[in-house]
């Protein structure tokens, strides 16, 4: 969970990273990170699967209907089926954060 001392990094601050490393303009390269997140989200709302490497495997799944319970009054309510996009870091990614 985030911390106050934790930063958020954004698309924006790596974009500017990226383009400061391989020395292209800014705009360009928020346009190219632009393109990559509509390219990721036409692939998922098409069903297929991400696979970056080195950081891991974006697909959609499928979440069944189900009951579930009102915490606060105990009443039994029905939950909608939904889809959900899941996340499986690589194993380069999983070692990297981990030590």
């Amino acid at each position: 969970m985030p911390t106050a001392t934790q930063p958020t990094v954004t698309l924006k601050t790596i974009a500017s990273d990226l383009a400061e490393k391989h020395e292209l303009p800014k705009k360009q390269m928020n346009l190219i990170m632009d393109d990559l997140v509509t390219t990721l989200t036409k692939n998922l709302k098409k069903g297929n699967r991400v696979r970056v490497a080195g950081f891991g495997i974006l697909q959609v799944r499928k979440r069944a209907a189900r009951t579930g319970r009102n915490p606060a009054t105990g009443e039994t309510i029905q939950i909608p089926a939904k889809k959900k996009i899941a996340f499986r870091p690589a194993k380069e990614l999983k070692e990297a954060v981990g030590k």
